[in-house]
């Protein structure tokens, strides 16, 4: 089978490399991809959010299934446009993808249904926003409500904070014109649930947890990710079953009474907090760096599971290793601000883990630095402690003179 997998980050990476132990599996495609990509795809020059550029190619291609990555292009109506055309294609349609892209959304179907979250109101004016956030303690959770490449939620720690993020979301449209949703503030442990869904079909995949904060011990700005791992100590057989049943499996169910069933991954984010398991966020893909770590415990075919959604079947149940793993995500200097681009990288040859590359590319010949977050360095074992040393090991086998990681992940494991 061909397979044409859309996006060029780490997930993207860690999805052709899952696509890349199917033996059903002849050809993969990646749109556009980036360097590490390119030794197990062919990469195109073609956006993620090109839908009739994608479209064409699957078409003149023969391509028999389509893999969407990023919330951009499902937000963009690919799948629907696909599937008006006749083709195979693994991701939610664009109302279904409302449950990422419009945080309201998401709040009035968790509300509508009983699914546990946080109490929020939304705002499209920004004096009523202040107005409101003012009369309450801090710190305030302000989220804008729809897609803003992961900047879009600000967790304000006095008036002075909240007042700029509402400027920017309500006043200078950062991000477009849009509401603001401001939360209720929850603390306790996050960590990310994962499913493969078809409709009332929730397939779950392993827990994981990803580290939002740039530096060791969760300091400096939040990110898009700096590393993640499985097997959490800290979540219970009873937390996972309520998270499965009475969130994951329940907005399934949600969403198919609404009309708009999901078909592909319904990413939770969620928190135990003390009133016990809450959803912070929902996304309709694979997270990222999440996928890195999860992917690689896959036993089963995942050409199967994709294609059987991608068809509307009930798949068989996924079937997943119990070894653990960690990813560390070597970030350019001055992520998740401005950054320079550009530099070298080398690996030394005994380097001994699989490296997924998040923004890379090819200058004259040798490899560079292209984006924010530019490598991820995962490994596996049976035990957490030993994998993290391992893993932090191997990381100084990549050389380049402009990257910065953290040493501490899955540090919530071992407190």
């Amino acid at each position: 089978m061909k397979v044409l997998v859309v996006g060029g980050g780490g997930r993207e990476h860690a999805i052709v490399d899952a696509l890349s132990r199917s033996p059903k599996v002849s050809e993969i495609f990646c749109a556009p991809g980036n360097a590490g990509i390119a030794t197990q795809a062919r990469c195109l020059p073609i956006k993620d959010t090109d839908v009739d550029g994608l479209l064409s190619f699957a078409r003149e291609n023969a391509i028999d299934l389509t893999v969407v990555g990023p919330e951009a292009a499902l937000s963009a109506g690919i799948a629907d446009a696909f599937r008006a055309a006749g083709l195979k294609i693994f991701g939610h349609t664009k109302a279904a993808s409302r449950i990422e892209t419009s945080k309201e959304f998401a709040k009035l179907i968790m509300e509508k249904y009983g699914i546990p979250t946080a109490g929020y109101r939304s705002f499209d004016s920004y004096g009523d926003a202040l107005a409101y956030v003012s009369a309450r303690p801090f710190p305030a959770v302000l989220k804008y409500d729809g897609l803003a490449a992961g900047k879009g939620v600000v967790i304000a720690a006095d008036l002075e904070e909240a007042e700029g993020a509402l400027r920017d979301m309500l006043l200078d449209d950062r991000f477009g014109k849009g509401k603001v949703v401001v939360e209720d503030y929850l603390t306790g442990p996050e960590f990310s649930f994962m499913c493969f869904v078809n409709g009332n079909e929730v397939y779950p995949m392993p827990l994981s947890q990803d580290h939002k904060r740039a530096y060791d011990g969760d300091k400096g700005p939040n990110t898009g990710g700096m590393g993640a791992y499985t097997g959490l100590p800290f979540i219970s057989d009873d937390d996972r079953e309520f998270a499965l049943e009475k969130v994951m499996k329940a907005t399934a169910a949600a969403m198919v009474a609404e009309g708009c069933p999901l078909s592909g991954v319904l990413y939770g984010g969620l928190m135990k907090t003390g009133e016990g398991i809450k959803v912070i966020e929902f996304n309709a893909r694979f997270g990222d760096p999440e996928t890195e770590v999860v992917l690689p415990l896959l036993e089963s075919d995942i050409y199967d599971i994709f294609e059987a959604i991608a068809c509307g079947r009930a798949a068989a149940e996924p079937v997943w290793s119990d070894d653990v793993t960690i990813g560390v995500v070597l970030a350019s200097k001055g992520y998740p601000g401005s950054y320079d681009k550009g530099f070298g990288i080398s690996f030394d040859k005994d380097l001994d883990a699989k490296v997924y590359h998040m923004g890379t590319s090819i200058s004259d010949g040798q490899l560079v630095t292209s984006g924010g977050r530019v490598l991820m360095v995962c490994g596996r074992g049976r035990n957490l402690g030993q994998t993290r040393d391992k893993v932090n090991s191997e990381v100084e086998k990549v050389h380049c003179s402009n990257l910065f990681h953290r040493t501490d992940i899955g540090h919530k494991a071992f407190e």
